[in-house]
């Protein structure tokens, strides 16, 4: 078996039989009816947030999850929607070795400051094309022809302290936000979302502005 084909199974397993498919709806949840312990969960210690001025909304992910890739328009579609209000960042999970090294690749791209042109072609690179990008010619090759960035510059950052402990607090907090399955979602540092709770992926966005609002509401005292 090809090595991407092994990459991809002993990874995607994982989350598979914990996310249930996007097309699979609930049919006796109302959009406005969510119930804490049903559709979303508290987290037993709240997490610190990175700025208290807006509502937090996180997603923990993993390039290797096809689940994710094929949320990923949908996370697109849904941030394009928010106001300044609203702050969103990713979270990468690290279930094993190779998704700390696609967690490593993450935190890269943020540093250099070419998420926006790394993202995208990063999940299409394994579940488009089957490449394994756990072999760091094909990322050297990917973030020169997508973001100009030079392989000295990609393995100075890559194998950095600040990237690693990058890595490690990501881990910390996928702990913190006990996720067991990608994609999740964690609003305000003290709810966690996912799509068995939710009922789809697609249905998570709904729980999600539903949190959002509530928090909202608390924080001007209504």
């Amino acid at each position: 078996m090809p090595a991407i084909k092994l990459f991809s199974a002993s990874l995607l397993c994982l989350v598979g039989a914990l996310v249930l498919p996007t097309d699979v709806w609930p049919a006796d949840v109302e959009s406005t009816d969510f119930v804490e312990g049903t559709h979303y969960e508290r987290l037993p210690v709240a997490v610190e947030t990175r700025d208290d001025a807006s509502v937090e909304v996180v997603e923990v992910f993993s390039y290797a999850c096809v689940h994710c890739f094929n949320f990923d328009p949908l996370i697109e579609s849904w941030r394009e929607r928010q106001s300044d209000e609203v702050a969103f960042h990713r979270v990468p999970a690290i279930f094993s070795t190779d998704w700390e090294l696609l967690a490593q690749a993450f935190y890269t791209a943020e540093t250099l400051g070419v998420s926006e042109a790394v993202h995208l072609p990063l999940f299409q690179g394994i579940h488009v094309k089957n490449q394994d990008m756990r072999q760091l010619p094909l990322l050297l090759e990917l973030f020169d022809e997508q973001a100009d960035v030079s392989e000295e510059d990609f393995t100075t950052v890559f194998s950095s302290f600040s990237v690693r402990s990058r890595v490690a607090q990501a881990k910390a907090k996928g702990r913190a936000y006990r996720v067991t399955g990608v994609p999740s979602m964690i609003v305000n540092g003290k709810y966690r979302i996912d799509g068995h709770m939710a009922g789809s992926n697609t249905r998570m966005l709904e729980v999600v502005d539903y949190l959002v609002k509530l928090e909202q509401n608390e924080g001007s005292g209504d």
